[in-house]
């Protein structure tokens, strides 16, 4: 620290050698010393700040434990503000991109057998649920039309189908078990899987989705059911669901897991 104060006063001896001074100069001169004073004071102190924040200790996804303190404060005010009641904007189908981007083939194996594929539902009274596909189908179909967003910057609008999570609740009187805080997915080898609170879940936009551009859902895009859930990132829209579990505790979720924000709001 001493040799950086000596090192200060020597460039400030430079740059204001003994001379006569108006009051003009005099004034500059002042702003500037100050100005480079509080840089430099700034700059040691966001060094040591940042020194200080790397030498915390990390949690089991190597997240320094004060990091993943300002994420949870982040995802206890989104939850507080959350309305159920505010949709994401939606597009013409004009809009909507043919090509749809794939990003992450996790769980989506090769050895899939998608003729014996049912959706597993765990109750509240740990009773499994089994649904097949064609059930799904027969329930009122909605279509969104909306901005996809991923973490990783980019988003794409696009054409989804299926059935409103919401409706799926009331057909299968799942109302007990969405009184619980969160909704575990995941796909049926169990390599992906997601952790996402119960309101989101219930947004009205969230969709058990089996359809994209008016087709059904191709291997990659998560055949033969996959989530969509327009107020999450991508990470959160799980492809090829295979089990669904209700719990008060948050769920495994992959990318959490990883060191990415459980909530991923929107």
């Amino acid at each position: 620290m001493k040799k950086v104060l000596a090192k200060i006063t020597w460039f400030f001896g430079k740059l204001f050698g003994r001379r006569k001074y108006t009051s003009v100069d005099q004034e500059i001169r002042r702003k500037t010393v100050v100005s480079l004073s509080v840089f430099i004071i700034l700059l040691f102190s966001g060094y040591k700040a940042l020194m200080w924040l790397f030498d915390q200790p990390e949690d089991a996804a190597g997240v320094e434990k004060h990091l993943r303190k300002g994420l949870e404060t982040n995802e206890k005010i989104f939850t507080k503000i959350f309305d159920d009641g505010h949709l994401v904007k939606t597009f013409p189908k004009s809009e909507a991109a043919q090509k749809v981007r794939v990003n992450g083939e996790i769980g989506l194996g090769s050895d899939f057998d998608y003729k014996n594929w049912v959706l597993n539902i765990k109750r509240v009274s740990g009773e499994t649920l089994l649904v097949p596909l064609s059930e799904i189908l027969a329930l009122p179909k909605t279509e969104i039309i909306y901005d996809f967003k991923c973490v990783e910057g980019w988003s794409q609008v696009s054409h989804w189908a299926g059935v409103k999570f919401s409706d799926f609740v009331e057909k299968y009187n799942l109302h007990e078990e969405v009184k619980m805080g969160y909704v575990g997915l995941e796909t049926p080898d169990k390599k992906y899987y997601v952790g996402i609170d119960t309101p989101s879940m219930m947004h009205p936009q969230t969709l058990l989705c089996y359809e994209m551009n008016n087709n059904y859902l191709p291997l990659i895009q998560g055949y033969p059911l996959r989530l969509i859930i327009p107020v999450k990132y991508g990470i959160k829209n799980l492809k090829r669901i295979g089990n669904v579990v209700f719990s008060n505790e948050k769920p495994h979720d992959y990318w959490a897991e990883n060191g990415y924000d459980y909530y991923s709001g929107l």
